[in-house]
C-alpha cells in the first residue's frame, strides 16, 4: 500500500520498515557506549606514563670563560604519537561482524529494493508505453473511422444532391413535355377548328352554291314546264320532247355500266376516316341529287351503315366532291344512290 500511494503521489520510494528495528537501535547504542568506555580507559592509562628529567653539569673552568650565546638551532620536528588502539576482544569482533552483517544486509535489502524499483519502474514503462501505443492506435482508428464517416456523409450528400438534380430535371422535362403537349393540343386543336372553320365556310359556300343551283334547276324546270305547257297550247310538240329527255338517267346506278365505280373513285379520296376504328364492314348508301353538270344539289344518308361516324365521313366526302361524273351519255343522272364500304 505504501508502494503504491507514493507511486500515486510522486514522493520518493520509502522501504518498508523491518520488525525489531527499536531493538536492534537499542543493542547499537549501548554496543557504543561500551565501545566508548573502553577507549577513553585505554587513552588515559598511556596519558599517565612518567616523564624522564633531564640536568647540566659546569665546571670551573667553563664558568671562567666567556659565555657564547649558543647558536639556535631548528627546533625539532614534532613527531605525532600514534596511538595503537588495543586489539578488540572478542565482543567487539562479534559486535562488528554483526554490524557488517546489518550493514550487508540492508545494503543487500537496499540494492534488491532498488532494482526491483527498477524493474518495477521499467514494467510501468512498458505499461505506459504499450497504453500509449493502444491510445494512438485507437485514435488513428477513430480518425480513420470519422473520415471515412465524413467521407460517406459527403457522399451521401452528393448522392441526394445529384438525385434530387436529376428529380428536378425530370419534373423540368416533364413540365415542359407537358407544357408542348398542351401547345401542340392546343395547336392541334387551333389546327382542327381551323379546318372545320373552313370545311364549314366551304360546305356553306357550297351548300350556296348548291342551293343557288337548285333554284336555277327549279327555275329553269318552271320555265321549261311553262314553255311546255305554252308549246302545247300553240301546237309545237319537239319542246315537250326534248323535255322528256331530261328525266333519264334516274335510278341507283345511272345508266352507264361502271359509273358507280366512277362515282367512288371521285368521292373516295375526300374520305377521311380509319377503318381499324370500325368492326365489320357495314355499308352506307347516299343519295344524290344532282345538276346535268354534276353539281351535287342535295346528297343524304338513305341507309345507314349504323356507325355514325362513317355515315358522316362518307356525307362530308361526297358534299367535297362537289361535282359528281358525267355518265357515257355526258350527263350526270339526276337522282341515284351509291354504297360506300369502309375497307371496299
Amino acid at each position: 500500500m505504501n508502494n503504491r500511494s507514493n507511486q500515486n503521489t510522486g514522493y520518493p520510494f520509502d522501504p518498508p520498515r523491518e520488525r525489531g528495528t527499536w531493538r536492534s537501535l537499542g543493542l547499537a547504542v549501548v554496543m557504543h557506549c561500551l565501545l566508548l568506555l573502553f577507549l577513553l580507559h585505554g587513552i588515559q592509562w598511556q596519558n599517565s606514563a612518567p616523564v624522564g628529567a633531564q640536568a647540566e653539569l659546569w665546571t670551573a673552568e667553563e664558568l671562567n670563560q666567556p659565555v657564547t650565546p649558543p647558536t639556535p638551532q631548528p627546533p625539532a620536528p614534532v613527531v605525532p604519537k600514534v596511538v595503537t588502539p588495543p586489539p578488540p576482544d572478542d565482543a567487539d569482533i562479534a559486535l562488528q561482524e554483526a554490524k557488517k552483517r546489518q550493514q550487508q544486509a540492508q545494503e543487500q535489502a537496499l540494492l534488491a529494493e532498488q532494482e526491483r524499483q527498477k524493474q518495477l519502474q521499467l514494467q510501468q514503462d512498458a505499461d505506459a508505453r504499450l497504453q500509449q501505443e493502444r491510445a494512438a492506435q485507437a485514435k488513428l482508428a477513430q480518425q480513420k473511422a470519422d473520415a471515412q464517416k465524413l467521407a460517406q456523409q459527403k457522399a451521401d450528400e452528393l448522392k441526394q444532391q445529384q438525385q434530387l438534380k436529376d428529380q428536378q430535371l425530370k419534373d423540368q422535362q416533364a413540365k415542359d413535355q407537358q407544357l408542348k403537349d398542351q401547345q401542340a393540343k392546343q395547336q392541334q386543336q387551333q389546327a382542327q377548328a381551323a379546318q372545320q372553320k373552313a370545311e364549314a365556310q366551304k360546305e356553306a359556300k357550297a351548300q350556296q352554291a348548291a342551293d343557288a343551283k337548285a333554284k336555277a334547276a327549279s327555275d329553269k324546270a318552271r320555265a321549261a314546264n311553262l314553255a311546255r305547257l305554252q308549246g302545247s297550247a300553240a301546237g309545237q310538240t319537239d319542246g315537250a320532247n326534248g323535255l322528256g329527255s331530261t328525266g333519264t338517267g334516274t335510278g341507283s346506278g345511272g345508266t352507264g355500266a361502271g359509273y358507280s365505280d366512277k362515282v367512288r373513285r371521285k368521292v373516295q379520296p375526300n374520305i377521311v376516316f380509319v377503318p381499324s376504328s370500325i368492326d365489320g364492314n357495314p355499308a352506307a348508301v347516299v343519295a344524290l341529287h344532282c345538276a346535268p353538270d354534276g353539281d351535287v344539289l342535295e346528297a343524304h344518308i338513305s341507309t345507314s351503315s349504323g356507325n355514325a361516324a362513317w355515315d358522316d365521313a362518307v356525307l362530308r366526302a361526297v358534299q367535297k366532291s362537289g361535282q359528281m361524273p358525267r355518265d357515257t351519255d355526258g350527263k350526270t343522272p339526276s337522282n341515284f344512290t351509291i354504297t360506300f364500304r369502309p375497307k371496299g
